[in-house]
């Protein structure tokens, strides 16, 4: 059975789907084999692995209102061992048309529970809020990986999204845990995020991973070129240290 990560923070631009396109793509180059489905109407996750939005005729959508048929949804990428299930426009109004189903928060789990067996790793990228697709994404995880950068306002938006997850797990998602919190956009040089990372250690002792992800420009622009930091640069500070994420979180499994 594979194990079911779903990426989230309501707060924007804490680096959330660079984490789930480049630790998928590290998982997959560490040989596991990984699905990363894209739960965000703006499809970031599947732009960044090369997939043209605008073409896409299919993806999470109608995985989730057609009840799970996932035969045709599942698209290759430029790694062996790394699908995808992207996003389309459509996407957006999908809280509408499911809306009045008394099921509607396990549309995603019900649908993964048929994709488990082939992956090692399903990684699902959340958009920045706590609505119908986070919802749906924590309800199907088995645990949730938290990005943080490190900036002074870091640990506001934290709380809100560790009272969803707590409240997730009683009603809708027994056993959900929190994976661990990962350190974004660390800059070694400056004084405040060595303080924002030592108050997050010491906060959430046993919670946090080892690997920190660097503020880094080749990770910022790789995405404009369709691909994984791993395949635009291999030998940048990022791409090695999401190579150290995959290992350090295939490790703890």
């Amino acid at each position: 059975m594979g194990q079911v990560i779903t990426i989230a923070n309501q707060k924007g631009g804490v680096g959330k789907t660079t984490t789930a396109v480049n630790l998928s793509a590290s998982i997959a180059a560490a040989e596991r084999t990984c699905l990363l489905i894209d739960c965000d109407p703006q499809g970031n996750a599947t732009t960044g692995l090369g997939i043209n939005k605008a073409t896409l005729e299919k993806g999470l959508y109608d995985l989730l209102v057609s009840d799970g048929r996932q035969n045709d949804l599942i698209i290759k990428t430029g790694l062996s061992r790394l699908d995808l299930i992207g996003a389309t426009s459509n996407l957006i109004g999908v809280e509408v048309e499911l809306f009045d189903m008394e099921d509607k928060e396990f549309r995603l789990k019900r649908a993964i529970e048929k994709l488990r067996n082939n992956y090692d790793y399903i990684l699902l990228d959340c958009p920045p809020s706590l609505g119908f697709l986070t919802i749906n994404a924590l309800t199907a995880a088995d645990s949730v990986l938290i990005p943080l950068q490190c900036e002074y306002y870091a640990l506001e938006g934290l709380s809100q999204l560790i009272e969803t997850v707590n409240a997730i797990k009683k009603s809708l998602n027994p056993s959900l845990k929190i994976e661990n919190i990962l350190l974004t956009m660390y800059d070694k040089r400056n004084n405040l995020s060595q303080e924002v990372a030592e108050d997050v250690r010491l906060h959430f002792k046993g919670r946090v991973f080892s690997t920190v992800i660097p503020r880094n420009v080749r990770l910022s622009e790789a995405p404009s070129h369709g691909k994984p930091i791993l395949l635009y640069d291999i030998r940048s500070s990022g791409a090695q240290s999401y190579l150290a994420l995959a290992k350090e979180l295939i490790g703890k499994d």
